[in-house]
């Protein structure tokens, strides 16, 4: 077990480290976030969401160097599912929980999977809602029966968290892309992500809170970055 008698630092005298996921797509909510932790006095370590960027937070975060976690972007999840180019494995969005680390997970990117060039696409992926993100990374939107599988896997993982956990629920969409009128804006598939996680959660520990708003509103990563410090206060409070 961590010993939680005193928030994990960066070095001596350093200010409490928290690691933040980041995905171009979630940027503008991150940053709020990353902005108001500064403020409330952590060091801030982002990770991109890359595949390697978020094993690389596992590893740190199972190694016990975090006050904290604010997960908001998960794609590498859907990624995983779906057969994209960026997972980060099956154990994604573990170690936090396993170590007891006082955990704001969101759903930031679950809506959609990310492949290389055009070119690379699988044939199975081209009648999909395909987007060119950029000439090296093609992504397509996320169905509503693979948002439901992803809701009962962050479920699933979230449940048997050993630490404080909550999940943020930007209910107006998941990203740029998903944001109103962007063209991977679908309710009915977001509803179907959130209304699995909210059964697999039933009965955890995990609290789950829905906010009126998309991933992006600076309102929204404020409100992640202040919950995260209040239950990293709580578990030194009562160390």
């Amino acid at each position: 077990a961590l010993d939680r008698s005193r928030p994990a630092r960066l070095g001596s005298g350093s200010r409490p480290l928290v690691a933040a996921s980041m995905a171009g797509v979630t940027t503008t909510g991150v940053d709020a976030a990353r902005e108001r932790l500064t403020e409330l006095g952590y060091e801030v370590l982002v990770f991109h969401v890359s595949g390697t960027g978020g094993r690389t937070l596992e590893k740190l975060a199972g190694q016990g160097i975090f006050a904290g976690v604010l997960d908001l972007t998960l794609s590498e999840l859907a990624d995983d599912l779906c057969g994209g180019i960026l997972t980060a494995g099956p154990d994604r969005l573990s170690a936090a929980g396993r170590a007891g680390i006082p955990q704001v997970v969101s759903l930031g990117a679950l809506d959609m999977v990310k492949f290389g060039p055009l070119e690379t696409l699988p044939e199975r992926a081209r009648y999909r809602r395909v987007r060119v993100h950029n000439p090296s990374i093609t992504v397509i939107r996320t169905t509503g029966s693979e948002c439901a599988e992803l809701g009962r896997r962050v479920a699933a993982k979230l449940r048997v968290a050993t630490g404080p956990t909550a999940v943020c629920v930007p209910l107006r969409g998941l990203s740029t892309l998903g944001a109103p009128g962007g063209p991977y804006h679908d309710p009915d598939a977001d509803g179907a992500l959130f209304s699995a996680l909210r059964e697999g959660l039933r009965g955890s520990a995990a609290r789950l809170y829905d906010y009126d708003t998309h991933i992006n509103d600076p309102a929204f990563g404020r409100a992640a970055a202040d919950r995260l410090h209040a239950m990293i206060g709580a578990v030194s409070a009562a160390a």
